[in-house]
């Protein structure tokens, strides 16, 4: 019982953080915004715009979003190219065909 309370308090407290550090900026971000923000920084190699980015949800939230785009993007990359999930994501990370 105590590690269900711990958890559900430690979840309350970093919820709490992620609301004071988003503080700055009165509209809500979703995960889904914080996600694509992350994952373009990280493509430009814009360290400030990662970290902003990453405290606009906790980081499982985050996590997730970036699994949802990822698996979205090689999804149309597939139909554009008319190959099948596995073979782009296997050409994008420069993986042999298997």
């Amino acid at each position: 019982m105590w590690d269900r309370f711990r958890k559900s308090w430690t979840g309350f407290r970093d919820a709490l953080r992620v609301e004071e550090a988003s503080g700055r900026d009165s509209r809500s971000r979703n995960l889904f915004e914080a996600a694509a923000a992350y994952v373009s920084a990280c493509a430009d190699d814009d360290q400030d715009r990662v970290d902003e980015a990453a405290g606009w949800v906790s980081p499982e939230a985050l996590s997730f979003g970036v699994n949802e785009l990822a698996c979205r993007a090689v999804i149309a990359l597939a139909r554009e190219r008319d190959e099948s999930p596995r073979a782009v994501a296997r050409a994008l990370l420069g993986l042999p065909a298997a």
